[in-house]
């Protein structure tokens, strides 16, 4: 789907792994103070067909929806909804980033209210859950932006950078539907 001049977002398949690579090593710097520390392997192009391969499991289970954005053969950013349960719950965590040369340009805003209609209209989710460090406020204002409210703060909550940092739990309520 087209999100802007030239940028689509979509379903990443395996043939992304070298692109993928690509994208995380041109934003390792980038990347490095909001990711957890990644072992050499993560930047290679078998590292990346691995992961996609575990991607595409779950998405083909119905665990979880895996997006790439792209400008031309350049991939410039992931979306992710993971860790999807159904029932009563009708719940999903969101991930995203995007390249350092298309931070501030509104790209990510627009992916994430794109997976916020998909995650609607075609999952059938209930709710989605976000976090974010403590000081990430760019991506605090894509969530705010996107309809999403602060829930709360979770001290110790995910391994990043080498140490355990307290983050911001973000949710948007989609829908008031009954489940079917």
């Amino acid at each position: 789907m087209p999100l802007a001049d030239g940028i689509t977002m979509r379903i990443a398949v395996e043939d992304d792994a070298e692109a993928l690579a690509d994208a995380f090593t041109r934003n390792h710097e980038h990347l490095r103070p909001s990711s957890p520390r990644r072992d050499e392997s993560f930047f290679t192009a078998d590292g990346q067909a691995a992961r996609l391969r575990d991607q595409l499991e779950q998405w083909e289970s119905g665990r979880m929806v895996p997006w790439v954005l792209t400008g031309g053969e350049r991939i410039l950013g992931t979306v992710t909804l993971s860790q999807i349960v159904l029932g009563p719950w009708r719940n999903a965590h969101l991930g995203y980033w995007i390249d350092a040369g298309h931070a501030g340009r509104g790209l990510t805003t627009l992916a994430v209210r794109s997976v916020c209609r998909t995650a609607d209209e075609r999952l059938g989710l209930h709710r989605i859950e976000a976090s974010t460090l403590l000081e990430n406020i760019p991506s605090q204002r894509v969530l705010l932006g996107c309809g999403f409210t602060r829930i709360g703060m979770a001290p110790d909550y995910l391994h990043i950078a080498g140490a355990w940092r307290d983050h911001l739990l973000f949710q948007r309520v989609l829908n008031d539907r009954p489940v079917a």
